[in-house]
Parts: structure tokens; sequence; C-alpha cells
């Protein structure tokens, strides 16, 4: 078997692949002996089918299947030996590709179509200059977080005095029939409302400034007029039964709870940060900050790689790319994809493929590679990230491992997050190589940046 490569042009290339019927003849032996074992042909039993047979039957397809897997596994090679760094992958070379006969045993040529990435050659030093946006963490900032914190960690007491319309109101609702609880009517044991959920003012006054042991009478279907999904929730019953429910239900109260926010003590500082991990309020403030300025790293970081594109584009310059070729394997690739969505598509694709050549180029050069223990640490920098989300900070390293573990199950979750460690490790690498000018910018300032993109993007 014979493999050659004509280069087109510094982009395009032919592969041609010569296989011999020495090159399969004895794989297309053994498989018709396999095939042999199992066919079910009438008037034989499994295994008894003579090769002739069989061959006559089947060799066609069954020829065309083996060589077809010996073209793609010597196309692979090639490729990989070569370490050719291609676009896409191969397609038929519509020109010299001649229609193929396997009704008979010979020699075949294939030819494939090859795209190649384009040459990128980086030279980076101290003299090329990126700012690097540091956001800066305030006092307001810290505040607002440590009342988030506050909020978060409250809890409810029971009270003796008038609810207030954000109190939570326990007791038992009873359907009413002639100012009388209904026979068999609808009754809730555990009913719980908060009078500033109820959108009719007049219902949720009924409730402000009520105690334990009132009795109040009240129309759920006007006060929450329009929420089914509410009505429903508190009765207990299903949305469909909420249109015939009766104007008046009695709500016994037996408890008010008011919420009450955690203190800035030790109990709120262990539960945050971990027991002992804080001493006192200005060390709780201080990590808190610290704590902000590592959730906004991945922001600065961001927006770093976005202005070091822009530099690295320029220093590149323009790149050629096998044009015709993408459009092809774009259309082949892709069911839902038309000639004419993929020539709108095509400037941003392009744009996309030539920063991701650049962070390949820049991977190759600095010898970066993603190892396990990497994926293990991204992991777990995303779990944690979700668990935050929640206002859930302190929790033991083995739930977060275990959750980590489950998202590197999944093979989507797995890429992205391989991507995001690769692109870590390239704005270390970039920060280390460029001359960086570090910035502190506000908050506001720094989300204005986004909001300059957003607007490109509208008028793209």
């Amino acid at each position: 078997m014979n493999v050659s490569l004509t280069n087109v042009d510094s982009v395009n290339a032919i592969l041609q692949i010569s296989v011999a019927k020495a090159d399969y003849q004895d794989k297309l032996d053994s498989a018709l002996k396999t095939f042999r074992k199992k066919a079910n042909v009438p008037g034989f039993r499994p295994g008894t089918v003579p090769v002739g047979m069989v061959k006559k039957m089947y060799g066609k397809s069954i020829m065309a299947e083996e060589i077809n897997k010996i073209v793609g596994e010597s196309l692979y090679n090639y490729i990989q030996e070569n370490k050719l760094n291609v676009l896409g992958e191969p397609l038929p070379n519509e020109e010299k590709q001649q229609a193929i006969d396997f009704a008979t045993e010979g020699d075949y040529d294939f030819y494939f179509d090859i795209a190649l990435a384009p040459e990128i050659k980086l030279s980076l030093t101290k003299k090329d200059k990126v700012t690097y946006y540091k956001i800066d963490v305030n006092e307001e900032l810290v505040d607002k977080q440590i009342e988030s914190y506050k909020a978060n960690y409250g809890k409810y007491d029971k009270i003796e005095d008038g609810a207030l319309a954000t109190d939570l109101i326990r007791g038992t609702i009873s359907e009413l029939e002639g100012g009388k609880a209904k026979e068999g009517g609808i009754s809730v044991e555990a009913g719980v409302v908060m009078p500033s959920y109820m959108k009719d003012a007049d219902e949720q006054a009924k409730f402000v400034g009520a105690k334990a042991g009132d009795v109040i009478t009240f129309n759920p279907g006007k006060a929450y007029e329009g929420n089914e999904t509410e009505i429903a929730s508190l009765l207990h019953i299903e949305k469909d039964a909420v249109e015939a429910i009766a104007p008046e239900f009695k709500f016994e109260i037996t408890e008010i709870t008011r919420y009450k926010e955690a203190e800035l003590d030790k109990d709120l500082f262990d539960k945050v940060f971990g027991a002992d991990t804080v001493k006192d309020a200005a060390e709780f403030k201080a990590k808190v900050k610290e704590t902000i300025e590592d959730q906004f790293a991945p922001d600065s970081d961001y927006k770093f790689l976005l202005d070091a594109k822009e530099l690295l584009e320029k220093k590149v310059g323009d790149l050629q790319f096998p044009d015709a070729f993408l459009k092809r394997w774009l259309l082949a690739s892709g069911e839902e994809r038309t000639a004419e969505s993929i020539e709108a598509d095509y400037p941003k694709i392009v744009a996309d493929l030539k920063f991701h050549l650049i962070k390949e180029q820049i991977a190759k050069d600095y010898d970066i590679k993603i190892e396990n223990e990497d994926m293990k640490t991204i992991a777990m920098q995303a779990a944690r990230a979700q668990f935050a989300q929640y206002g859930m900070m302190n929790l033991p390293d083995e739930m977060v491992e275990n959750y980590a573990n489950d998202m590197l199950k999944n093979k989507d979750n797995a890429r992205n997050l391989l991507e995001r460690a690769m692109e870590n490790k390239i704005i270390d690498a970039l920060k280390t190589k460029l001359g960086i000018e570090e910035k502190s910018i506000s908050l506001d300032d720094f989300r204005k940046f986004f909001e300059k993109e957003d607007d490109k993007q509208e008028e793209a």
C-alpha cells in the first residue's frame, strides 16, 4: 500500500492512498470465513454455507467494508505519523476520485482533499504591552457581601407581637360555608402565608398586626388573584380545582415567625469560612475581601485574554485559510447548515478558528499540557463556584470532589473544562511573556468594557 501527499498550495493538499489486492486479501478472506459461520441462508445450516456462495451473495459489501477500514486507518496513521495539523476532516476529492466498483477484486486508488492549518509564528517579549485590569474591591462591595452573608445565614424566630407583612404566619385553614366550617370541605393543618406575597392589599391587611390565636376570614382567590399555582399550593389542591373554591376560608393562627439576620459573630464566621478560620470581625472582613478578589480574578483574566488576543492577532497578521474546503466541510458535517448560512457565518467562524490556532501555537511553543490533576483542579473550582452561587461556601472537600467527578463523567462538561484548563494555562504563560501593566479599576467601569462589547455584537 502506498500513501502520498501532494501539496496544492500552503493550506490545501491531496492525499492519495493506493490499495493493492495483496493489502486486503487476507483480511477479506478472514471476514468471509467469519461471516460464513453466522450467515443465514435457506437450505443450509449456519456454518455450512459454501464460501463461494457467501462470496457471491455478500462479497461485494464485505470487501467494501474491509477496504474502507484499511483506507480509514491509513488516512489516520499518515496524518498522525507526519504530524499534519489538519482542519476539519479529509473529504473525497471531487475531480480525481473515480467511482469504485467492489464487485471485482483488484487495485484501487483513493484521493482525499486535506486542509492544512496555516503556519503561525509568534515571538513574544516584554515589549508587547497588555493592560491587566484588576477590579478594586472597595469597602462598599465588602459590606454588601457581609450583609448578604448575614441575610443568608439568618433564621426565623418565634414572635409574640403583631405580625409584619414579611413574617411567616402558620395555622390551620378551613373552607367556610355560611360562616361555618364546611363539612367535607378543604382543610389544611399546616398552612403557611406571608402577607407581603398577597396581591390584594385588603386581604394582606387582615394578617398584618395579627397574633397567635387570632382567627382570620380571608379569600385566597382574591389574595392571590391570577396565581393558580400559589393558591393550589396553599390549599393542597390541584390547579384545575382552584376556579371552584369558596370565597371564604378561615385561618386559625398557631404561630408567627420573623426572619432575623445572623449576628456578626464567631458562629457566622465559622459557617462562612469554616471553624476557627477567622477569629474576629476585622479578620472576617479581610477574608471576605480576599474571597471577592478571588471571585473577580477570572473576570480580569478573561478581559486580559481578550486584549492579548487583539495584540496576538496583529502580530500574526493575515492568515491564508482553505476557504473553499472549509465551507464544503462545514456543509457536509452540519445537518442544519445551508450554503447560505455558512456564507453568512463564515467570517465569524474563521475569526474564531484563527484565535484557536494561535492558542494552539502558544501551547506548543511553551510546552503547555493538561494533566489529569489539572482537570481535577478545574472541575473542583467549577463545582465550588456553582455551590457559591447558592451561598454554600464552606463545603467538605469530599462533597465537592464527588460533584467534580460527576461533572467530568459528562463528555460535554469534560470537554468544556479541558478548554478552560488549557485557556487558564495559556493566560498564565502570557502573563510571564508579555509586558503586563496592572491597572486598578472599579467594578462599574470594568463592566462598561463588556457593555461596549455587547453593543458591538448587536451592531454586527
